[in-house]
């Protein structure tokens, strides 16, 4: 099975730390994400950009709108993501644990769809 472990971080909390723990813990994080990746559990891996350099875009009744930032209600952005394989949500939660970022925010883990079988289901 393959899942998201999306990363959301209190940019407050984030911020409050001095660089060099910031440093100390991304070089650990990076360091980790290798050992996965060469296990073959971590498939990607990727940091965002701040999220003042995000843009959303809405269509409704065919208008289109295009407005800076997610607008998010929370002070929790989503800031990375890793795609993982695991053989259940178990598995995949303890792998989740051994990042850093939960302690700065939150990782949540969702199970990817099968989209080969909804190629099928419609007909695509």
């Amino acid at each position: 099975m393959q899942f998201l472990l999306l990363i959301y971080i209190d940019e407050g909390l984030l911020h409050a730390l001095p660089g060099d723990e910031y440093d100390r813990l991304m070089h650990d994080c990076l360091q980790h994400a290798d050992r996965l990746q060469a296990e073959g559990t971590l498939v990607l891996a990727q940091k965002l950009e701040p999220v003042d350099s995000a843009r959303t875009v809405r269509v409704r009744q065919g208008q289109t709108r295009i407005t800076d930032g997610p607008f998010a209600e929370t002070h929790e952005l989503l800031a990375g993501f890793n795609l993982i394989n695991a053989p259940d949500h178990t598995e995949a939660m303890r792998i989740a644990q051994q990042f850093p970022w939960s302690r700065f925010g939150s990782i949540e883990v969702r199970p990817l769809a099968d989209m080969d079988a909804e190629r099928v289901r419609v007909g695509a």
